[in-house]
């Protein structure tokens, strides 16, 4: 697999389109392409478009990835998967941020595991928006109190939320669950939270999150085209 330049152009055109259809500035909105299961080979053709920020579903498939591209400047790793509190420790070392904390549990074993000489590592609340019993997240309800807490944690900062719509092309059904995780950073800043992060939208869905306000859209296939299937060892 590799990163087509013309895919890369045409996402990035597509994100400016659906940010000024909202009536926002396309530099309001971020790109985070999703390299999970691509080889490091792809991430290095992104890099020499100017893609600096990469998306990783599995901790140990990131952190190969990192060493064999540890010559490239500026590269953010973010973790958009699932991660289970045993690889909580590997994941605070080798991320720049997580973006699906759910529970204290996992905020506080990052927590411990973040070195105090190295930055803050970057947390968003995963809040689970559609509803689906498959899907991760924290009820909305509670996505608030979770992120006081994560907030409250050294060596983390909290920045926002996350949120996956369920797959549907009823573009009204995306937009209210995307504005449900919209609502959830409204009241975390009315609760005088200092977060900013909206990661919600993905390909099949960029629109309807980007007219919500989403700050950051996780986008592979539209980049990479349809993706091997990958069991993290």
């Amino acid at each position: 697999m590799s990163l087509d330049e013309k895919a890369w152009q045409a996402a990035r055109e597509r994100i400016g389109r659906a940010a000024r259809a909202a009536g926002r500035d396309p530099a309001t909105v971020r790109l985070l392409a999703v390299s999970k299961t691509q080889p490091a080979q792809a991430v290095r053709e992104a890099w020499g478009l100017g893609q600096r920020a990469f998306g990783e579903n599995y901790v140990q498939e990131a952190a190969a990835k990192r060493d064999a591209l540890a010559g490239l400047e500026g590269v953010e790793w973010r973790l958009i998967g699932p991660l289970q509190s045993n690889k909580a420790a590997l994941a605070a070392d080798v991320f720049d941020a997580v973006e699906s904390v759910d529970r204290a549990k996992i905020a506080e074993r990052l927590s411990a595991a973040r070195l105090a000489s190295r930055p803050p590592l970057e947390v968003l609340v995963q809040v689970n928006i559609s509803g689906e019993a498959s899907k991760s997240g924290v009820a909305p309800d509670e996505a608030v109190a979770l992120a006081r807490s994560v907030a409250a944690l050294p060596r983390l900062r909290l920045a926002g939320f996350m949120g996956i719509a369920e797959p549907t092309a009823d573009v009204a059904r995306q937009r209210a669950q995307f504005a449900r995780l919209a609502r959830c950073l409204s009241d975390a800043q009315a609760s005088g939270l200092d977060v900013s992060v909206l990661s919600m939208g993905m390909t099949a869905d960029l629109e309807s999150a980007i007219l919500e306000g989403a700050t950051e859209v996780r986008l592979g296939t539209a980049l990479f085209g349809q993706r091997p299937a990958t069991v993290e060892p």
